[in-house]
């Protein structure tokens, strides 16, 4: 059985770049404040019509209006989220850390010891 360090890494299991998350977040934001200002003027111009059933389309458009900019701002700070191999990796010690071999890395010095005899 071989390791997961010992495959190579290929290319379609990359993470996307900040650049292109943030750009992707950016359009979804930008369409969904679309379709809040969507919901303001078909909502302005059914109180100007005065169509039938304004009762019912006036609070569609109202719940647009307010519910759609809430979740616009929350997917626009929503990041991907993190692969779950990579998480359960940071948490468990390594088994070449000093923590893992039973090492005190507090009493380790600091830097290299030069022993100098007289």
């Amino acid at each position: 059985m071989r390791r997961t360090a010992d495959r190579p890494t290929v290319i379609t299991d990359a993470e996307t770049s900040p650049a292109e998350q943030l750009r992707r977040r950016q359009r979804r934001y930008v369409a969904m404040m679309s379709i809040r200002g969507g919901c303001l003027i078909v909502g302005a111009v059914l109180v100007t019509l005065e169509a039938p059933l304004l009762w019912v389309w006036l609070p569609l458009c109202a719940v647009g209006m307010i519910l759609v900019p809430w979740l616009a701002v929350l997917l626009a700070n929503d990041r991907p989220p993190k692969d779950k191999h990579l998480l359960a990796r940071r948490r468990r010690p390594s088994a070449r850390t000093p923590t893992a071999l039973g090492a005190n890395p507090v009493a380790s010095p600091a830097g290299p010891v030069i022993d100098m005899e007289p």
